[in-house]
């Protein structure tokens, strides 16, 4: 393949596995479902597999962090809480959006062998996250005002504020771990992010025993804790990749990754807004590895021009989530009364989760579906339009009629989470709708023309 009079070497798609990517289909494929499902289904599990432990691994550190700031005190506890959630965990959930971009763009450019273009596209997000990094400092600096105004004892909020202020670090370091967590995922390289997040959290768990423990840094130390380990991902990751990890992909930094930054801004931001709502915790980590996984699938058989075989990875991972979702359903639904046990043994939060067990096994089921057809939006660019559906299911339906059940009906909580419910089932079914009437082989055309247009810097 000719790309600015150099030829494009060539690889498998699968580096260092038997199974095939990209399937050309025939109708006599069709007669052999099991096979192929089985083998759909071994593809998207090695993306998934690895990227629900690294996600877990990642998001225990928090848990940890929070673990070790309770045994200092509640204020202590309260101000690592509040500052991890509002004010880190928005622009985490912003900033891991825009990036999302990067599986669209390097999961398209894989599948249709411009492995070149994968480096620029990184570069281009690191550019894009860092500026977008720069411009939200302010929520850091002003974390205290801000919290004031929400309604935070003094004392909470003054303290937070202080938690964020030395949290900026590990802003910045969202920046380039997020682009280079999806560069190496659209390569099918996932094996390596579970190793370097393995090893984030062995350093994590020491450093903050050390700082905590034995410095007795008390809560600005379990701030640096997560600073030093975040970085760890980064440049573990970082050295992977430029040390021979990537060597078709990575070929030094570019000039290219300026041009065009118009366009990976637009695609970007909408990213950050589809995506931002969609960070809740462990309970998510299995669907937005789904998420991952689905965007990574569909963006390289797009890429590659199988909008036939795109479609079979979209069917393929919708049911494998359901299935998932289903059987932890099924289990809330069964233990009603008991699963609370695991987390505590008040016997009012015991009953009180179970007058919520009904709710809690429907969000569960939603999830399993919603994060994995947005994983196909992602793959096949549709970000902008996903955007408009997420901002208006959350904000038209899902919060009013929350407000509408929780406060007007006195419904309480129940009301509020039977609202958020209702506005996650109609993005679903819009999202659904969306996904079955699409038709796949134009998906392939455009997705073809869209990358000799990108890799061309238009």
């Amino acid at each position: 393949m000719e790309n600015d009079g150099k030829v494009e070497e060539t690889i498998p798609l699968l580096q260092n596995s038997s199974l095939p990517l990209a399937i050309k289909e025939t109708d006599d494929d069709y007669q052999n479902l099991i096979p192929r499902v089985w083998i759909e289904s071994k593809k998207l599990w090695h993306i998934v597999g690895p990227a629900i432990f690294s996600r877990v691994a990642i998001y225990s550190m928090n848990v940890i962090t929070q673990a070790f700031a309770g045994h200092l005190g509640d204020l202590e506890l309260a101000s690592i809480s509040i500052a991890n959630t509002v004010i880190v965990g928005f622009n985490f959930g912003l900033l891991l959006g825009m990036a999302s971009a990067l599986e669209t763009l390097c999961g398209q450019a894989f599948g249709a062998k411009k492995y070149s273009m994968l480096g620029v596209y990184m570069q281009r997000s690191w550019i894009v996250l860092f500026l977008c990094s720069v411009l939200l400092l302010p929520m850091y600096i002003f974390a205290t005002p801000v919290l004031k105004f929400l309604g935070q004892p003094d004392d909470v909020a003054e303290q937070s504020g202080i938690v964020a202020m030395w949290m900026i670090p590990l802003h910045f370091s969202f920046a380039f771990q997020f682009p280079l967590q999806r560069f190496l995922q659209s390569q099918l390289k996932t094996g390596i992010i579970a190793w370097v997040s393995l090893i984030s959290f062995i350093v994590h768990v020491f450093v903050t025993w050390l700082f905590v423990y034995k410095l007795q840094y008390g809560i600005i130390g379990t701030a640096i804790t997560l600073n030093f380990s975040w970085w760890v991902l980064v440049f573990g990751m970082f050295a992977y990749t430029v040390c021979g990890g990537c060597p078709l992909s990575w070929t030094g930094f570019s000039s290219q990754a300026f041009s065009g930054l118009g366009e990976f801004l637009k695609l970007s931001a909408a990213s950050g807004v589809m995506l931002c709502q969609s960070i809740n915790g462990w309970e998510m980590m299995i669907p937005l590895a789904f998420f991952a996984g689905t965007g990574v699938r569909v963006a390289n058989e797009l890429g590659a021009g199988n909008g036939k075989a795109a479609k079979f990875a979209t069917t393929v991972s919708v049911v494998s989530s359901l299935i998932i979702g289903l059987f932890f359903g099924v289990f809330i639904v069964v233990l009603h009364d008991k699963f609370a046990l695991i987390f505590t043994s008040s016997t009012e939060v015991i009953n009180a989760v179970d007058k919520l067990s009904i709710l809690l096994a429907l969000t569960i089921l939603l999830n399993s579906v919603q994060p994995v057809l947005s994983g196909v939006a992602v793959g096949s660019g549709w970000q902008a339009v996903v955007a408009y559906i997420n901002v208006g299911c959350y904000y038209v339906i899902g919060v009013p009629v929350g407000i509408l059940f929780g406060m007007v009906f006195h419904f309480g909580v129940m009301g509020i989470w039977s609202g958020m419910i209702g506005g996650t089932a109609v993005q679903t079914l819009i999202l659904a709708i969306m996904t079955i009437r699409c038709n796949w082989e134009n998906e392939a055309e455009k997705a073809s023309s869209h990358m000799e247009k990108l890799a061309r810097g238009k």
